[in-house]
Order: structure tokens, then C-alpha cells, then sequence
């Protein structure tokens, strides 16, 4: 099956999987369920793939397997996340409400769109990683499967850390409102920086079918995570909520590589 053909399946799945999403938002009146969704539609994008192309069987089941953990690993965390605070809804999107005005249900509809296309986009490349029929796997996909393991590890314990400071942070208020333990000590945002690595990885599995220009897949998280999805909303929040004890941590701790803290 062609590329094209392959692409606009996936595209036109998740455009519906997005509307039912939509609809089900309106009804809860949260809009914050799109990034869960978003998450795992990266796991319905592999199946597709896996399921329509006859490439190497061996690469394939890697390739899903690694799409696939990450997809349900970030997926279930941030459907925790949105479930756990709802009807309160994150606050990306109650400015997004502010943004959008009165006619902010259908502008969050194309909103809703553009994230099936984003999905659509990313996962492009692996239509050839899938495809590939080559049954020599290369150190470059190997080092891509590793990078990809070593960071899921690394954002998985960045996320217990930070649920179980909030716990024990309500239980001593001594503490604090910001965390700075384990990896929260070398990074403001360890979770964003291993997010972008696991991209990488990803990014040197599609290198290792011949997709090398997938590394707009890899570029495309970074800008987003430093400087629009990720980091500043992220620290206009926390000042706004947490004022000078946060200005202290942002002027010691590194704000995206973990680093060694720096003195006051």
C-alpha cells in the first residue's frame, strides 16, 4: 500500500476519533481531554501502519511497541491528570475559552482538527519505517531503541517524582510549593526533556529506514515544548502561583537540561 494511501487513512481515522472527541468535550465542558487523546492516537497511528503494511516483521514490532508504550504511558498519565482535576478545567484552555470568545465551541472544534492533522504529521515518517522490508536491523535504530528506553525511564520518573512531592507537600507544608527533589533539583522541566529525547529516538529509527528528513518530527517537539506547548506556560503558571520561592528555584536550577544547581 502507497504512502499516500497509508497517510490518509490514519488521518482520516483520527480526524473522526477528534470529532467524537470534540463532542464528548462540549458535553463535560472540558477541553483539556484533547492532550490525552492526542497522546494515544499515536498508538491507533502504529496499529494502522503495522496492520496495512508488509514490511519487516521484526522492526515493525519494535517500531509498534515503542510508539505504542509511550502513546499509552503519556496517555493514561494525563488522562489521570485531566480526570483527576476535572470539572476544573487546565488552564491552557480556560485562556483559550478567554481567547476563542463566544464562538470558542467551534473554534475549539478546528482546534480539535488541527490536532488529528499534527498527529497525522509526526507519524509520517514511521509509514516508512513500517514499510521497510529490509531484515538487517542497524546500530543506528538500535542506538534510537536505546536513547528511546533510557528517556521513557527517565520521564516516567520524573512524573512519580513530582505526584509524590505534591502528596507529601500537602502533608508539610515545610516543603514548599515547588519541587525541587531528585531530578526536579537538576531541571525545571525534566519531564520536557526527556519527552524531546524520546523523540529523538524516534527520530534515529526513522534514520534507520532511510527517513532521515523525519527529523522535523524530532525539531518539531522541541520548539513546541520550549517555547510554546511546554516551558512557558508552564513557568508563567508557576510564578503567578508560587511568586518569589519559584523566581529563587528558577535562578539555581537549570530550566530545560538537567545541571548542577547553581548558587543563589
Amino acid at each position: 500500500m502507497e504512502w499516500l494511501t497509508l497517510f490518509s487513512i490514519a488521518l482520516i481515522t483520527t480526524t473522526i476519533v477528534m470529532g467524537l472527541t470534540w463532542l464528548w468535550a462540549v458535553r463535560i465542558n472540558n477541553y483539556g481531554i484533547v492532550d490525552a487523546v492526542w497522546s494515544f492516537s499515536f498508538l491507533l497511528h502504529g496499529s494502522i501502519f503495522f496492520s496495512l503494511t508488509n514490511g519487516n516483521q521484526v522492526r515493525s514490532l519494535i517500531t509498534l511497541i515503542i510508539v505504542g508504550l509511550w502513546s499509552l504511558r503519556l496517555g493514561y498519565f494525563l488522562t489521570r491528570r485531566i480526570y483527576g482535576h476535572h470539572p476544573i478545567e487546565d488552564t491552557r484552555y480556560q485562556n483559550l475559552r478567554l481567547d476563542y470568545g463566544n464562538n470558542y465551541k467551534f473554534r475549539f472544534f478546528l482546534f480539535f482538527m488541527m490536532q488529528a492533522l499534527s498527529v497525522s504529521v509526526l507519524t509520517l515518517p514511521f509509514i516508512f519505517v513500517f514499510k521497510n522490508q529490509d531484515s538487517q536491523l542497524g546500530i543506528v535504530e538500535a542506538i534510537g531503541v536505546l536513547i528511546w528506553a533510557i528517556s521513557l525511564i527517565g520521564e516516567s520518573i520524573s512524573d512519580a517524582q513530582m505526584s509524590h512531592f505534591k502528596k507529601i507537600s500537602k502533608v508539610n507544608p515545610s516543603l514548599g510549593r515547588t519541587c525541587n527533589i531528585g531530578l526536579w533539583k537538576y531541571s525545571r522541566h525534566p519531564n520536557y526533556f526527556f519527552e524531546s529525547n524520546i523523540w529523538w529516538g524516534f527520530f534515529l529509527v526513522m534514520a534507520g529506514s532511510g527517513a532521515y528528513w523525519g527529523i522535523y518530527t524530532a525539531l518539531t517537539i522541541l520548539f513546541l515544548l520550549l517555547k510554546v506547548t511546554g516551558v512557558p506556560p508552564s513557568e508563567e503558571q508557576a510564578l503567578k502561583s508560587r511568586g518569589d520561592e519559584y523566581r529563587a528555584y528558577q535562578r539555581r536550577t537549570s530550566v530545560f537540561i538537567p545541571w548542577f544547581t547553581r548558587r543563589p
